[in-house]
Formats: structure tokens, C-alpha cells, sequence
């Protein structure tokens, strides 16, 4: 059985309002943009005219940004201008590009972003390009996770529970299913004026009571003068995992980021 795969541009189409919108040709709409988190994705946009002609994009600087379902903008780029100074080179005559990078999707969830294009001339002024013949500026993308897997979400510990002369925090989930013989786990540990011990616990049992044997994997000694986090990794196929401070950490400790 033969699978096809297509390498092609993400290129679409914009208009600038320079002459007027006087034209018969008018597009029902935009087509959406889609774009994979784990992955630099590169956009291409054509200037049109409203007679579908290309613009030189020599005197402009591109601008791009998009916005998030809270109308925050959460990207924000200059186009890269693929004409290379030849305005004669009718193939890449408008042509632009913007590299949505790996970084800028990485702490963007799942969803469906707006994005605006417009043009800063060599005055600085703004010049808004459209979607279509309608006026109307934003278009639509959509952040998809599926293509790359990313990294597990962190856990956060920010409460301990008094026992006895220490101070224990929940149990999490160490996700044995799904770490090998050689699972590696990450704890950030994050502090102001903290002095003692920070241990690391795991157990292998399947639930956690009150006769569950915990064993110390690994011990952070703190002495107060900590500025930035202090992380440890460690490796091992635990059901669960804990904190246990040797001081009281109220105020001291303000989280702890966990990630399996």
C-alpha cells in the first residue's frame, strides 16, 4: 500500500487598500492556517492588489501578530521579504514569510488563535492588509499538538502536612505505565531564606496508606542563601512520589515542580 505525503508552502493571500476596492473578483473567505506545536513552522503571505495583483514589498516591513481566546497577543513577528530586491521576479513579487518557532508555541494549549498582518511603510506608517474583498482583517489559525508529541505537564507541590518532627507532602503519581526500567524524573525546588533537608521519597506500592513504605531517593540540603531554584534529576519506575522537609517549610518553600 502507497501513502502520499505533500511538501508544500503554507502560503496565503493578502490585500492591501492602496487604490481603492473597485474590483469584480471577491473571495467568499480565508483559508484557515494551521500550524503543529513541537515544530518551526514557516508561513508564507502574498500582497495582493484588489485586482489580485502582486505588490512589491520592498518599501514595507511586514508585521505580524495573533491573539488568543483572550484577545491577548501571544506572537508577534517582522516578515522576512522573499523578493531579495528583485521587484521584477514576478514568482516572488509580494511574497513574505513569518516563522511561527517551536518556542512560540510552547506554552500555547490547543486552540484556535486570530492573527493580523499589516505593513509599517518607511515613515512608520501603518498600512492594514484584509483577509478578503470584505474588509475583513482577522484570519484564523489553528494550533494543533498532534503532529509532535511534547513534554508531560509539571506537578506542583506547594502543601505540607506536619509529621511529627517533618513535614510531608501529598503523593503523586510517578506514571510507572509509562516510564521503561530507566525512567527519568525532574524536581525543581523553589525556596526563600529555607534552611534543612528536602528528601525525595518513592514507593513501590500500588496505593498509599498509612503502612506504606517509603524509601528516600534523594536529599537537598538548603542553607538559606538560594537565589535561583535548585532542580535534581533521578532516575527509577516508582508507583509514587513525595516530599518530606526536615524544617518547616511555610513561607520558605513556595513550590515544588515535579515532572516524570
Amino acid at each position: 500500500m502507497q501513502t502520499l505525503r505533500y511538501l508544500v508552502s503554507n502560503r496565503i493571500n493578502i490585500l492591501a487598500n492602496e487604490a481603492g476596492f473597485v474590483t469584480e473578483y471577491k473571495p467568499v473567505y480565508s483559508r484557515q492556517l494551521n500550524v503543529y506545536k513541537g515544530i518551526d513552522n514557516v508561513l508564507e503571505f502574498r500582497l495582493l492588489n484588489p485586482d489580485q495583483k502582486p505588490l512589491d514589498v520592498d518599501r514595507y516591513t511586514p508585521k505580524f501578530v495573533a491573539f488568543d481566546e483572550n484577545n491577548q497577543m501571544v506572537i508577534e513577528h517582522d516578515g522576512v521579504n522573499l523578493q531579495e530586491g528583485d521587484s521584477t521576479a514576478y514568482t516572488k513579487k509580494g511574497l513574505f514569510k513569518v516563522t511561527i518557532t517551536e518556542n512560540d508555541l510552547l506554552n500555547i494549549k490547543d486552540q484556535f488563535l486570530t492573527y493580523n498582518v499589516y505593513l509599517v511603510d518607511y515613515d512608520d506608517t501603518k498600512v492594514l492588509t484584509y483577509a478578503n474583498e470584505w474588509f475583513e482583517s482577522p484570519g484564523i489559525i489553528k494550533v494543533s499538538g498532534n503532529a509532535f508529541p511534547g513534554p508531560s505537564s509539571s506537578y506542583s507541590i506547594s502543601t505540607f502536612v506536619a509529621d511529627g518532627d517533618v513535614w510531608l507532602s501529598e503523593s503523586i503519581d510517578a506514571q510507572p505505565s509509562i516510564n521503561g526500567n530507566e525512567a527519568l524524573h525532574t524536581a525543581s525546588v523553589y525556596t526563600s531564606n529555607y534552611i534543612g533537608d528536602v528528601i525525595i521519597q518513592g514507593t513501590l506500592d500500588n496505593q498509599v496508606a498509612d503502612s506504606t513504605s517509603w524509601a528516600d531517593i534523594t536529599t537537598l540540603t538548603f542553607t538559606g542563601n538560594e537565589t535561583q531554584p535548585t532542580s535534581t534529576n533521578f532516575n527509577g519506575v516508582f508507583s509514587y512520589i513525595r516530599v518530606k522537609a526536615a524544617s518547616n517549610p511555610a513561607d520558605k518553600i513556595s513550590k515544588i515542580l515535579v515532572r516524570n
